[in-house]
């Protein structure tokens, strides 16, 4: 029952990070459609960075501490692309350098996108199977 409820909680960190990834590409898309302006949008993106950086840490921590390694190392990528971006310190949007980099930073966040809905995914189909293997247990 343990496991269930680390697939369950692996579960809400992931709609977490793609409540947060979806929030950035809005405030993209108001932006290159000039909705907003510049120093909002950045703003509104820079609040969001480092939380979502340490939701994504505290899902391969939980994932390692549980000892589903399989998990762990699907999402070590992207916790190291992360990590990079944050040691090189290219984490943060530039209000005077967004819209020369728009494309760029819309293109990787929905790549990060895809990659936490095919984590979701995973996430369920274990949370699936190990609620069938606790059914079978009783």
């Amino acid at each position: 029952m343990g496991d269930l409820y680390v697939w369950l909680i692996s579960f809400f960190f992931i709609i977490a990070l793609i409540v947060m990834i979806v929030f950035q590409l809005m405030c993209l898309a108001d932006l290159e459609f000039d909705y907003i302006n510049p120093y909002d949008s950045s703003s509104r993106i820079n609040k969001a960075v480092l939380p979502e950086y340490f939701t994504q840490g505290a899902l391969c921590i939980l994932y390692l501490i549980t000892g589903h390694w399989c998990m762990a190392l699907v999402c070590a990528p992207y916790l190291y692309y992360n990590v990079r971006l944050y040691t090189q310190k290219q984490h943060l949007v530039d209000v005077t350098e967004i819209f020369n980099q728009l494309h760029w930073e819309k293109k990787q966040r929905l790549f990060k996108l895809g990659y936490l809905i095919i984590n979701l995914f995973l996430a369920i189909f274990w949370m699936i199977m190990t609620a069938l293997e606790d059914h079978d247990d009783y």
